[in-house]
């Protein structure tokens, strides 16, 4: 039995707008998260914050400090177990995201619409907590 896999995620919000990605495939496929995916191995989770936000979205980023641990755990599927790192991101040029790699779309969403995305699993909770959305009702 392996243990679980390690992700990250880039948390980047600019002019009152976070940055929202739908997955394409993959656990998640079809809702609405922050850019993010696994760490290579041999690559620091900075490299692999700026790295996935690049693939995703073609926006050039500064990973900045840790915002918190969000791990998801699968009841049907124990092997599904992730534990997924959020980091702030300082963005070097606002710009408009381009869907690329596994995201099906990529856009700014105003904070206070957030919510009404359906996020992937855990999402809007951990936003919440680490005060990057007011509500999440």
């Amino acid at each position: 039995m392996s243990g679980p896999s390690l992700a990250v995620s880039a948390v980047l919000v600019d002019d009152d707008r976070l940055l929202l990605v739908r997955r394409g495939h993959g656990p998640a496929a079809g809702t609405w998260a922050v850019p993010g995916g696994r760490v290579q191995v041999g690559e620091t989770l900075a490299e692999a914050v700026t790295r996935e936000l690049r693939e995703e979205t073609g926006i050039e980023g500064v990973c900045g400090h840790l915002i918190g641990v969000n791990e998801l755990l699968d009841d049907d599927d124990p092997s599904s177990h992730a534990v997924i790192l959020g980091f702030w991101v300082s963005i070097l040029e606002s710009t408009d995201p381009d869907a690329r790699d596994d995201a099906a779309e990529a856009r700014w969403v105003d904070l206070g619409d957030v919510t009404e995305y359906r996020l992937a699993p855990g999402l809007a909770e951990f936003l919440h907590d680490h005060g990057v959305i007011t509500t999440i009702t």
